[in-house]
């Protein structure tokens, strides 16, 4: 794919100018949508239905893997490529990394403990706490996706051409595992405006092996409104050639 799941533009620019190669709105916009759909499911767990309460512990598991993952990215990409050219730059949100690694297996382990105590007034109480463990994750975490959107964005935009953010994109592509991207693109896709949806999935359409292209659509469709979907089928097909809308 010559368009990651880790990057997309950035909407902001001074006027005639394109805009920047942003590394980050893409992916954090699958973060979020991703956090608050998780916490809303922890919130509303039923305790006396084990199979709810499985599916959102489970769904605690899977933000888990997904933000680990997302912070491996950063560190070992990422960071690199800004200390490479600018010593220090990435230093404190390095730091907010080590404390979200913890923050990260405090969550499994609530969600595992949760899981291990019977039905009652304790199982409740397990699963509120859950829940606030989530939402000061999820809120530490929309305080430092912006510090990476703002100061970091700048730094790598002073100091790489978009041409090297893209071969940096193709890098990180290329590290993620086939389930972890479409569960990314599961997210992000829905979390974007319909214009960046047509260009990321332009771009999956044009290098991608038609299963991979088929794959991803897939994963997506589900989690569109129609309205959108109509949006994007029509972006993504010539004008020329007739477009069959499935309700």
């Amino acid at each position: 794919m010559n368009r990651n799941t880790e990057a997309q533009y950035s909407p902001s620019s001074s006027a005639g100018t394109p805009p920047r190669m942003d590394i980050y709105v893409g992916i954090h916009k699958a973060l979020r949508a991703m956090m608050l759909d998780t916490l809303q499911a922890v919130g509303r767990i039923d305790v006396d239905d084990p199979a709810e309460t499985r599916a959102a512990c489970e769904r605690v598991q899977e933000l888990a893997d997904i933000c680990a993952s997302h912070l491996g990215h950063e560190n070992d990409f990422v960071h690199t490529a800004m200390e490479a050219r600018r010593p220090g730059s990435s230093e404190r949100i390095a730091a907010e990394h080590v404390e979200h690694l913890a923050a990260i297996a405090g969550l499994r382990a609530a969600a595992s403990a949760l899981l291990a105590i019977g039905c009652g007034a304790t199982q409740a109480q397990a699963a509120l706490r859950l829940y606030r463990q989530l939402a000061l994750f999820v809120g530490e975490n929309f305080a430092h996706m912006h510090v990476e959107e703002t100061q970091h964005n700048q730094v790598l935009w002073s100091c790489y051409s978009d041409e090297e953010l893209r071969a940096l994109e193709g890098a990180i592509v290329a590290s993620l595992p086939p389930v972890e991207n479409l569960c990314i693109m599961r997210w992000m896709v829905p979390a974007m405006t319909p214009a960046e949806r047509a260009e990321l999935l332009a771009g999956v359409q044009a290098a991608a092996p038609a299963p991979v292209y088929a794959a991803v659509l897939d994963v997506v469709r589900p989690h569109l409104a129609h309205e959108d979907w109509v949006k994007l089928t029509r972006a993504l097909v010539p004008a020329e050639v007739p477009v069959r809308i499935v309700a």
